[in-house]
């Protein structure tokens, strides 16, 4: 959750589940890094993901939202601090 993309990932899936190239184009990111922000979602079960296959026999990897409940406190927001990324300001 530490990067704004995961939170525009998850407004979206939050409205309708997407395809890959579909997420791609809305957030306006290349699909290896979109891979990779899915992939710390799947891994902490916000999101899930299956295979279908198109009318004109395309494969797309569909993602949707988990349902999930988050509870914050200043323990969570501590445990999570480590894993923030600060830009640094030009002088």
């Amino acid at each position: 959750m530490s990067n704004p993309y995961r939170l525009k990932i998850i407004a979206i899936l939050h409205q309708e589940r997407q395809y890959v190239s579909q997420l791609a184009r809305d957030l306006g990111i290349s699909r290896p890094l979109l891979y990779l922000h899915l992939q710390k979602l799947e891994e902490v079960e916000l999101i899930r993901s299956h295979h279908e296959i198109s009318e004109n026999g395309k494969a797309m990897k569909y993602y949707e939202l988990d349902s999930f409940n988050l509870t914050l406190n200043e323990q969570v927001i501590a445990g999570l601090a480590d894993s923030l990324t600060l830009k640094k300001r030009k002088e």
